[in-house]
């Protein structure tokens, strides 16, 4: 894809996934790798910004002797989800118009 994310779509790509369950970094690069070029190395600094700014917090569950952290949406995270959302239509409409030809 020649397009690139910015820090702010690549946030809401993350807690959109987050938002259907809790999962840990390696499960959700992969999730996210089905749709946008995205590494690991680029997402754990987003996870941690996002937990910095209680959009997500973890819990560590022990996988076949190892402990696996999982990264689960909080309440603030949901609601930046919605802005994020809310936001994401206008800027995609504006595009659209200019794509399409039928600018306003």
């Amino acid at each position: 894809m020649i397009f690139q994310l910015n820090s702010s779509l690549l946030d809401a790509c993350v807690l959109a996934v987050l938002m259907k369950s809790d999962t840990y970094g390696y499960e959700l690069t992969q999730n996210l790798k089905n749709s946008i070029n995205v590494s690991e190395s680029t997402l754990y600094p987003v996870l941690r910004r996002l937990q910095k700014n209680n959009f997500l917090e973890t819990y560590d569950n022990e996988f076949q002797g190892r402990n696996r952290r999982y990264y689960k949406i909080t309440n603030e995270g949901k609601k930046q989800l919605k802005e994020y959302n809310e936001e994401w239509e206008i800027y995609k409409n504006k595009i659209e118009n200019i794509l399409g030809g039928s600018l306003e």
